[in-house]
């Protein structure tokens, strides 16, 4: 749902309402969104947090990162 999707980018990704609402609406118009720039190892961490966080709450939440 969307207000998971906005959940997760407020918890794990340090977003206010206005700017995870945003991103959840790209998410949900364009099927993808920036959550933000890491290094590539904070990116992983937080891929496998999202990941582990959405199937322990049974949603098929994708995360993934990509190199810039």
């Amino acid at each position: 749902p969307m207000e998971f999707v906005v959940h997760v980018l407020e918890r794990f990704f340090n977003k206010g309402r206005s700017a995870a609402a945003r991103i959840m609406l790209q998410v949900h118009q364009q099927g993808v969104g920036i959550c933000g720039v890491y290094t590539y190892e904070v990116a992983e961490t937080k891929v496998a947090q999202v990941i582990d966080f959405a199937r322990r709450h049974q949603h098929p939440l994708q995360c993934t990162l990509e190199k810039e």
